[in-house]
């Protein structure tokens, strides 16, 4: 199965544009004021035009109510609902009924007993994010530039797809795949030069040592 590869919090044509051509799987849109990568809905309509099928795109909210999704909905029109805040699980029902779009739960994690929540969520979310869990006094839930232990996830046995965040950039993206067998990454920090500022060659770097890590990865399972 291939690997997925997200670069999210892209806020500008020409990040966008290299995301999309490095072959960037899901492209990802903050709609969050508190983030650095938040976007206008204007911004969001006129990015999400740019994408054109050619990679899924990922509207990111935190808690957000239906009158806010609604609007994403009008601007962005994405092809999954990203949900990073304390949406229970009737939540995410909810929005799955409402919206019609898979949702992807984000799930924080610092300890093992930030699993437990794993099998509800698993019964209505169409995947999962394992994100390293923020600090107490963070202004939000994720882009933060630090990894989890990735060990908590060695023996997870979810039959829902997932995907790791959290910390991720070029040169440690192997490691996290190998120890979590996850099917897809997720970047964001990770290929900026300052916060909310993508870097076009580190966008570029972090989806060639994704490919690169795949490669790997399907030659050892062959021999």
């Amino acid at each position: 199965m291939s690997l997925l590869v997200k670069i999210c919090g892209l806020s500008t044509r020409e990040t966008l544009q290299m995301a999309l051509e490095a072959g960037a799987d899901m492209v990802g849109f903050v709609f969050f004021p508190p983030s650095p990568r938040h976007l206008s809905l204007e911004l969001g309509r006129d990015l999400g035009r740019q994408v054109k099928g050619r990679a899924l795109k990922v509207a990111l909210t935190v808690d957000a109510d239906d009158a806010t999704l609604d609007n994403i909905m009008d601007a962005l029109s994405p092809d999954i609902f990203q949900l990073h805040g304390k949406e229970s699980v009737a939540r995410l029902r909810d929005i799955k009924q409402r919206f019609g779009r898979p949702v992807m739960k984000a799930v924080p994690v610092a300890t093992a007993a930030d699993l437990a929540v794993l099998p509800g969520y698993a019964a209505i979310a169409d995947r999962i994010l394992f994100d390293a869990r923020a600090p107490k006094d963070a202004t939000r839930p994720g882009g933060l530039g630090e990894p989890f232990d990735w060990h908590l996830l060695e023996n997870l046995d979810l039959k829902l797809p997932y995907m790791v965040s959290g910390g991720l950039h070029a040169d440690n993206l192997a490691e996290a795949l190998r120890v979590t067998r996850a099917g897809g990454v997720d970047v964001s920090s990770g290929v900026e030069s300052a916060p909310g500022v993508k870097d076009p060659e580190m966008i570029k770097a972090f989806i060639r040592a994704a490919r690169a890590s795949q490669e790997s990865s399907q030659e050892l399972s062959v021999r």
